[in-house]
């Protein structure tokens, strides 16, 4: 018998610690398969689970875009993680543009986590399209995807350039974008990802390509920041970029609990050194970039800053 109550214990006990040390599991809702974001995801996810010894596991889902990653906030439950740059939260809050319809506060539970790296413009036409600038995509067809940033970007870019009308703009998946312009069905395609971004890399290497610059007047007019892509980044192109960018960041909700969030914020920043090794686009995230930040960081996120002796804005508190 009392070997038996003896075992019993045990049994207890090691059910108890199993649970403790049971994987915490995330679901970290990127982008589109084809674009350098959900690249970045994977990365991401892979790093954070080695640098946790497997204790954080992390499933990548694929989006339709940043809209729908924060649309879905409002009704997702558990350890919900998502992109999207900083407007979109900001308009979600103020019932703004594409979320009018919804109720402001069911986005209040949405917090911030880290920033990635920044969405890049890229306007890619074939180098024999005779399109050396905005204006001469007068009369051109031009692929720019659906339902995502870059398609919504670029419709924005082609109205306030003077092209309204005047470009055939294709809303077909991007998935198939390099192969169109390769056999001529296409003039060119926008697409919006970090740079160096994958697509474009592979266009360039099976095609003559040219990447569109813009001129300080018409960066002004997008109220976009102006980044400058370095002449080499892509195959064939032996000339500065000049392009926007706008910011990037991830983000849970409050439906995540203090330690988790810590845990995973932790995790990222020091598998940043690894992720420099995989993606040079890494190199340029700090945590200075949390300024680019308008939504408070999850409590378990200003922790870890804390900790760090982060200096953080007083709005992210």
């Amino acid at each position: 018998m009392k070997i038996s109550k003896i075992i019993s214990v045990i049994s207890l006990c090691s059910l108890a610690l199993s649970l403790q040390a049971a994987d915490t599991r995330i679901t970290y809702k990127s982008a589109k398969s084809t674009s350098s974001y959900y690249q970045m995801a994977v990365q991401v996810g892979e790093n954070i689970n080695k640098t946790t010894n497997g204790k954080i596991v992390i499933t990548i889902e694929e989006s339709q875009g940043s809209v729908q990653n924060v649309k879905e906030a409002k009704r997702r439950k558990g350890n919900y993680v998502f992109t999207t740059p900083p407007v979109l939260v900001k308009l979600a809050t103020k019932g703004k543009a594409m979320f009018k319809k919804d109720k402001p506060e069911d986005y209040k539970v949405i917090r911030s986590l880290f920033p990635i790296p920044f969405l890049t413009m890229h306007m890619v036409v074939r180098a024999d399209s005779g399109v050396k600038t905005y204006a001469d995509l007068a009369g051109k067809s031009l692929l720019i995807g659906k339902g995502s940033f870059g398609a919504k970007e670029a419709k924005k870019y082609i109205k306030l350039f003077g092209l309204d009308g005047k470009v055939k703009l294709i809303g077909a998946e991007l998935s198939g974008a390099v192969a169109a312009l390769k056999n001529g069905q296409i003039d060119g395609f926008a697409t919006a990802g970090s740079y160096p971004a994958p697509n474009v890399i592979e266009a360039a290497a099976t095609t003559k390509i040219n990447v569109l610059s813009m001129s300080d007047e018409q960066i002004k007019k997008t109220k976009r920041t102006k980044l400058i892509i370095p002449a080499g980044t892509y195959a064939g192109i032996d000339k500065d970029i000049v392009t926007t960018t706008l910011p990037v960041g991830v983000y849970t909700t409050t439906n995540m609990d203090e330690q988790t969030a810590y845990e995973f914020t932790k995790a990222f920043w020091e598998s940043k050194s690894n992720l420099e090794k995989q993606s040079i686009w890494w190199k340029a995230i700090t945590t200075d970039n949390l300024n680019m930040f308008n939504t408070k960081l999850h409590k378990g996120a200003l922790r870890y800053y804390q900790e760090i002796h982060v200096s953080v804005p007083e709005k992210l508190k």
